[in-house]
This record gives structure tokens, C-alpha cells and sequence, in this order.
């Protein structure tokens, strides 16, 4: 029975890292064939991904939206949070890695869009009510005013004090803090993601 159970863990190991052997190729595929729009080199690792979910209380009414969810590993830090699958839209502009989540997380909601384009984004997938924002987007890939546009449309679909949510691997913040606007915080570096990265949270004021 011991033999039976550690030959099982072996290969249940062995497929998972098959699995993220596969993904990181995916997604270094991407890279290489659009840099500006991927971002990173591999997706953001189990550490990274906790950390960005466990800001999100999945008691909140609303929709939780993940921007760029790319091969998955946010997405399945916030579903192991708690946040259901019907209350969760991931929003993702290569339709390659729209079609990857929906095969990965059945009953997940996915839309093929341009996050940038925020409010007419949710307006189409008909989401009204937004719980939080957790944006895996490459945005020192884009200039400082695109990435002022997509957090002030952000801002005003959230509540007051609801979060959104950015990593990055800068020093700098994405965008820093506005009085009257929006606070920030900031995560130490979580060092056992590669590269080390931090999460940078926004709140409505």
C-alpha cells in the first residue's frame, strides 16, 4: 500500500510539472512573438500569485476581474481563495491564452479584449458590479498616461477602499499614489518568484 501511494505521488508530480513545462513554453512562445503585450518571460510563480490573491475577500459582492490571466496561475491562486468561477471574468487580449483558460477552468468566464479599454470591456461582457481588479499587465511596457487611463476607469467601477492589483519587478510603482484619488501600498519582494517581483495595491480614496 506505502509502494501504491509513493508510485501515485510520483506521477501525479511528474504530470504537474509536465504541465508547467508546457506552460512556461506557452507562454515563453508568447514572449518571443509579442513582448510588448506578454510582458514576462514565464508566468508569475505560486508565491507571486498567493500574494495577490490573499488581498482579494472573496465575501465581496461583485465581480472579481483578472486582467491578463495569461496561462492560469492568478486565476487558480483565486479560485483556491475561494472566489467562485461564475464570479470570476478573466480578460485576456491573446485569444491563445483565452482559449488555454477556458479549456483549463470550465465554468470560467473569459473575454477576449483590451483591458485598457476597461469600462467598454466589462460593458460588453455585461459586468456591472466589480469587486476588485488583479491585473497581471505588462504596464511599464506602455506609456505612463495608457496606464493612468486604465486605472482611472478601474477606479471608477471600484468602491471605495476595493482593491487594484498590479505586480511588476520595477523599484518604482506603476503609477505612484494620488491624494483625493487613490492610496497604495506595496508588498516586500516575494524572492521566490523569478524574477523577484512585488505587488503593488491600489485603493479607491
Amino acid at each position: 500500500m506505502f509502494v501504491h501511494r509513493v508510485r501515485d505521488e510520483a506521477v501525479a508530480e511528474a504530470r504537474r510539472v509536465r504541465c508547467q513545462y508546457s506552460e512556461d513554453l506557452k507562454f515563453l512562445r508568447s514572449w518571443a512573438a509579442k513582448p510588448l503585450t506578454t510582458g514576462a518571460v514565464s508566468p508569475s510563480g505560486r508565491s507571486l500569485a498567493r500574494a495577490m490573491a490573499a488581498v482579494v475577500d472573496p465575501a465581496w459582492d461583485g465581480t472579481v476581474v483578472e486582467l491578463g490571466p495569461g496561462t492560469g496561475a492568478v486565476t487558480t491562486a483565486l479560485l483556491e481563495r475561494g472566489v467562485a468561477p461564475e464570479r470570476l471574468l478573466a480578460v485576456e487580449y491573446n485569444p491563445e491564452f483565452a482559449e488555454h483558460i477556458r479549456a483549463r477552468f470550465p465554468g470560467l468566464r473569459v473575454k477576449v479584449g483590451d483591458a485598457y479599454e476597461f469600462a467598454d470591456t466589462l460593458r460588453h461582457a455585461g459586468v456591472a458590479n466589480v469587486a476588485a481588479v488583479v491585473s497581471s499587465l505588462p504596464l511599464f511596457t506602455q506609456p505612463p498616461l495608457r496606464r493612468r487611463h486604465l486605472l482611472e476607469q478601474a477606479m471608477s467601477a471600484l468602491e471605495p477602499g476595493r482593491p487594484f492589483i498590479q505586480f511588476s519587478y520595477a523599484l518604482v510603482p506603476p503609477l505612484p499614489a494620488e491624494a483625493g484619488r487613490w492610496t497604495l501600498d506595496v508588498s516586500g519582494w516575494i524572492v521566490r518568484n523569478l524574477p523577484p517581483a512585488r505587488v503593488w495595491t491600489y485603493r479607491k480614496a
